[in-house]
């Protein structure tokens, strides 16, 4: 049976929506805070992550960016929000389904099903990324410029690859150290400049005016391709 991840800071919540879950045959794991949600839908490969929005360490919509930018892994967001206005924002940022608490139960199970269905081939992530004369190998891990192979770093290889998912969007420096850094958070921004000018050194002609990763004065990084 497919594995349903719950990330819910409320533990009544969860565990009634895991309990039900799990009577109807599925697996389930469960996560109280952002981050822990975020790293066991990396690490867990669940088939449909069940996402509160309000949660604390990152927020909903936070995980949900990160998680649509890496797979196309089934997310229903959960909410005491309402608006036309929030679903919108949920929807636009990646989410499958969108649920307003309170709800009913039987609701709930069918729009589990039918996220189940729609992401039942979906599922994944690219093999490579490409830019110009830039490749990386999401498999092997391995990058080349030019056709030739040039040595990362283990982060500055995830880095890069946060950077070139997203081409084109500003990064903030803290968002890049939530996605790239995870549960070994460093909680200081400086070391996402000194990773960053490790790349320039790498992969721009000239790092010094670099035209891959620029600098957004005051916010972050943008990679252009």
């Amino acid at each position: 049976m497919p594995k349903i991840l719950i990330v819910e800071d409320d533990a009544t919540v969860r565990e009634t929506l895991a309990l039900n879950l799990r009577a109807e045959g599925y697996e389930v794991g469960t996560a109280s805070d952002g981050e822990a949600g975020l790293a066991e839908a990396r690490s867990g490969k669940p088939d449909l992550v069940v996402l509160d929005v309000m949660l604390p360490r990152l927020d909903g919509l936070t995980v949900c960016r990160l998680l649509r930018r890496e797979s196309t892994l089934p997310i229903i967001l959960l909410t005491a929000r309402g608006t036309e206005t929030d679903k919108i924002i949920g929807l636009e940022t990646g989410a499958d389904d969108y649920i307003v608490k309170p709800f009913a139960l039987g609701e709930f199970l069918a729009r589990v099903r039918a996220a189940l269905r729609r992401g039942q081939a979906a599922t994944g992530m690219p093999r490579e990324l490409v830019s110009q004369d830039l490749r990386l190998d999401l498999q092997g891990r391995r990058a080349f410029l030019a056709a030739r192979e040039i040595s990362l770093a283990p982060r500055e290889f995830d880095l890069l690859a946060e950077l070139m998912r997203n081409r084109g969007v500003v990064l903030t420096r803290e968002l890049l150290l939530a996605s790239v850094w995870g549960d070994e958070y460093p909680g200081e921004t400086r070391t996402v400049d000194v990773h960053v000018s490790w790349l320039r050194k790498k992969i721009e002609p000239d790092a010094s005016n670099p035209v891959r990763i620029v600098t957004v004065r005051g916010t972050g990084y943008r990679f252009e391709g």
